[in-house]
């Protein structure tokens, strides 16, 4: 799960960016004491993710906020169904409400996507897993998505992981190393904890590869055809990644090459944010723990 203190960190930026001097709306027009019930309803049907960031939102507004989660992350819904349920000062509720569901609609948008792409591959080896194209500033929110969508999470960052992509392979052997010393020199430089993957765009690149160490290969926009001699070829001396262009036409076919992961950067930066509304009732009466 995403950190407590990471989902506060995001959500607190956001509050500031929406609100930076308090809510002239509510602040002007809504009465200190009036209290009100709010209800997160699904538009349309989807796979849940944010439950710990809308509570956040809303406490972090006012403490006194009483939020109430009827559907767990990665629990499906149906167009109608009362996600959550929100009680507590008005002026709380409206302040929290475009952050919450923002950021809410946002991930449960990737999670029901991410869905999707899991269910066409049930049945073969492959992993459905994300890439780094993200929005920035929202990695962690997204990535829960994916894990609450059924999918896994490729490294989370720079840090993480050594991935040799085309560029970094062409900087390696140029004037005229060879790929698999290479390779077997950066090995020799890298923490003993740390993964090496290399990006191939040819057949012919994944011996060198082999030799140099590598511990997952990444097929790069092949055709199912070369995915599939790549496969047999690696042999399962090392992961075999699949990725370029996947989409739910094309990742079943993709999966049955026997590719042990599948990379999907359409998970994070093409997912749409699902509909998702918070109706508000107005009642009348202090907030809870607040003056009449």
């Amino acid at each position: 799960m995403t950190e407590p203190r990471e989902i506060e960190r995001i959500v607190t930026l956001a509050l500031d960016e929406d609100a930076p001097w308090g809510d002239l709306t509510g602040e002007t027009l809504i009465p200190g004491g009036a209290t009100a019930t709010a209800e997160l309803v699904a538009r349309e049907a989807g796979v849940f993710s944010g439950a710990r960031v809308l509570e956040t939102t809303f406490r972090l507004v006012d403490a006194r906020i009483a939020v109430e989660t009827l559907t767990a992350d990665g629990a499906p819904f149906a167009a109608g169904d009362v996600l959550a349920r929100v009680q507590g000062s008005a002026r709380g509720i409206l302040r929290a409400e475009r952050v919450a569901l923002n950021l809410v609609q946002r991930m449960s948008g990737v999670a029901t996507l991410t869905a999707r792409y899991v269910a066409a591959v049930d049945g073969t080896r492959a992993r459905i897993v994300d890439t780094r194209k993200t929005t920035p500033g929202l990695r962690s929110l997204e990535r829960q998505a994916v894990r609450d969508g059924g999918g896994r999470n490729h490294r989370r960052s720079l840090s993480d992981a050594i991935m040799a992509k085309d560029n970094h392979l062409a900087v390696l052997t140029a004037g005229g190393a060879d790929l698999a010393g290479a390779l077997r020199a950066a090995r020799e430089r890298m923490p003993h904890t740390a993964h090496l993957e290399v990006e191939v765009d040819r057949v012919d690149q994944i011996p060198a590869v082999l030799a140099g160490g590598a511990d997952t290969i990444m097929l790069d926009n092949f055709d199912l055809d070369a995915l599939r001699e790549g496969v047999a070829l690696i042999d399962g001396r090392a992961i075999v990644e699949a990725s370029g262009g996947v989409t739910l036409d094309t990742v079943a076919g993709i999966a049955a090459t026997g590719v042990d992961v599948i990379s999907v950067g359409a998970l994070t930066h093409s997912a749409r944010a699902l509909d998702l509304g918070l109706d508000v009732v107005i009642e009348t009466g202090p907030a809870p723990g607040g003056p009449a």
